[in-house]
Formats: structure tokens, sequence, C-alpha cells
């Protein structure tokens, strides 16, 4: 069985092109058919500020699964701690035998979510968007500044935290980013908006988002959460979700279901519109929104890469 800690793991995967088309192909398998993700497990603790996520699944075809056990403590880089931790698992889809463990104190979900929310992103705005905002200044704010930059090296990218400390220590580690100083304003001026907070009441309103811009919604990844108005769910003229199931339970239009705003018949697969089997943006006056939730597919595309490349470096 290979075990392999943080460190090994960051010196095999990083944002590169071949990891980001793992990550498009584990979003097309949710809509061909190919994956089998049972319901994400959720463990709130309201008290600490944190949350755990399960998740695990299988692609066909593929010899192996993987099970995932993520936290988000939210509180902890008060306390010099990392915000997020976890742990993977994988098995052969043949024997049942473990292969592997992934002790990467929650690099690959950073990881896999940055890549994740670029790829949305691109494939949803404008071919000329350039205004890029990143809201959040914690660590998905990171991995997503570098995802953009790689995927779309043109782009202007600036980034608005509520805390100024964070986001000036933010992009003192990122080459051309800059500042937001009012998210109001970012907003208003953006052409492309993604946010990546633990929120649990909108940030983003509605009458802030001009027509054209696309956003993409990464935080609300479990019951309760909240980054954008609800009416400017209901004013999108796209609304694509990463997995229906899990964004109409409890992702970013959970809450304009709830209210019986939308339905399933509303929204779009984004890997439907990454394999071409659905529309994407149809005009460049549209509001596009990708609520991604986070789904188990691009864990397993994580670990089968990892697990890849390990083997080609001990070869």
């Amino acid at each position: 069985m290979i075990q392999l800690s943080r460190t090994q793991i960051e010196a095999l995967v990083t944002v590169d092109s071949e990891m980001a088309e793992a990550v498009r192909d584990a979003y097309r398998a949710i809509s061909d058919g190919r994956a089998n993700l049972p319901p994400v497990g959720h463990l709130g603790f309201p008290a600490a500020h944190g949350d755990c996520h399960i998740k695990f699944g299988h692609i066909a075809g593929d010899e192996v699964f993987a099970v995932k056990i993520a936290s988000g403590f939210y509180d902890n880089p008060a306390k010099g701690l990392p915000s997020s931790t976890g742990v993977v698992l994988v098995f052969s889809a043949l024997t049942g035998q473990m292969q592997a463990l992934l002790a990467d104190e929650g690099y690959l979900t950073d990881l896999r979510t940055g890549l994740g929310g670029a790829v949305a992103s691109l494939a949803l705005c404008r071919p000329d968007a350039r205004r890029f905002l990143i809201v959040g200044s914690g660590t998905q704010g990171y991995w997503l500044a570098r995802s953009l930059r790689h995927l779309a090296p043109a782009a202007d990218i600036a980034i608005w935290g509520r805390n100024p400390d964070r986001v000036a220590a933010l992009v003192a580690r990122l080459e051309g980013v800059t500042i937001a100083p009012d998210l109001e304003t970012a907003c208003r001026g953006a052409d492309v908006i993604v946010t990546a907070t633990p929120a649990n009441a909108p940030l983003v309103r509605a009458d802030w988002v001009r027509p054209g811009c696309h956003i993409t919604a990464i935080g609300a990844d479990s019951p309760g959460k909240q980054e954008l108005e609800t009416a400017l769910v209901v004013r999108a003229q796209l609304r694509v979700a990463d997995s229906l199931s899990q964004s109409l339970d409890h992702g970013e239009f959970a809450h304009a279901r709830a209210a019986g705003l939308i339905g399933p018949g509303d929204c779009a697969e984004l890997g439907a519109i990454l394999s071409g089997r659905a529309a994407g943006r149809r005009s460049p006056d549209d509001i596009t929104i990708a609520d991604l939730t986070g789904v188990a597919t691009q864990d397993i595309a994580m670990a089968r890469s990892v697990l890849s490349r390990a083997k080609g470096t001990a070869q």
C-alpha cells in the first residue's frame, strides 16, 4: 500500500493543464452517467464555526474508488492553524483492497476546488471577459487566483475580503493580483465574480451585477451556507450546477428552490455543457451562475493523478 504525506503529494500535483483536464473530466463523468456518487455526508460544528464533509464514489471503468474526509474550521487561522484538513483513502475497484492513504491535510481538496472554479468560470463567461473578482481571502482565494492565472494568463484578478490584513497578505503571495477595497464597486465592474467564503448570509447582491457577468459560487457546500442573494440566482439567464441534486439540496441554488422560485428544469449541469451535450451561454448579456458544491469525482480524479505520478516517479 502507498502512503503519501502532504509534502510528497505537493511535489507530485499542482496547478497545471493536465490537472485542469482531470477536473473537466470529473465534471463530465457526472453528466454522462459514468459516476456513482452516493449522497454527501455532512457534520456541522456551529459552535466552533466548522464543518466536515465525507465524499465518496466511483467512475465507471476506473480501477480505483475513493473516500475523502475533509473538514473546514474557519476560525483556525486566528489560532495559528490551517482552516482545512483531510485525508483521501483509495481502494481497488477490483478487489476492494486499500491501495493508498493520501494524508494530504486538505491540499487535494483545495487544489481541485481552485481548478474547478477556474474551469467553470472560463467555460461560462464571455470570451472577452478580463476583470475577475475573487470574493474571499482564505485558502481558496489563493488556489482560485493560481488556477485562473494559469488558465487565463491575460486576466486582471482582484481579491476582496472582510479582513484587509488577510487580503494584503494573500495578495503579497500572488503575482499580478490586486486588492479590491470595496465589494459593491468591485462587483459592479467585474466580468467574472468567484465567491469562496463560508458565509451563511448573502454577500453579493442582485443589483450589483451587470448584464453579461458570470458568477461562480463555491462556498455553499453544506446546508445553511449562502453567498449570493436569492434574487440574483432567480435573475440569472443560466444556472449551472456541478451536481444538480447537490446544488438544489444544499448548494447556492437550494435557497431559490426552497422558496419555490426555481426547479430542476431551470438548471443545467456543468458536465453536460463541457461535453457539448447542453448549451452554455447564449448571449453576451446573459448573467450566468455556476454553483459548485464539490463532487467526489474530483477527489477521484485527484487521487488517480497522484497515484499515476507516484508510480511514474518510482520507475
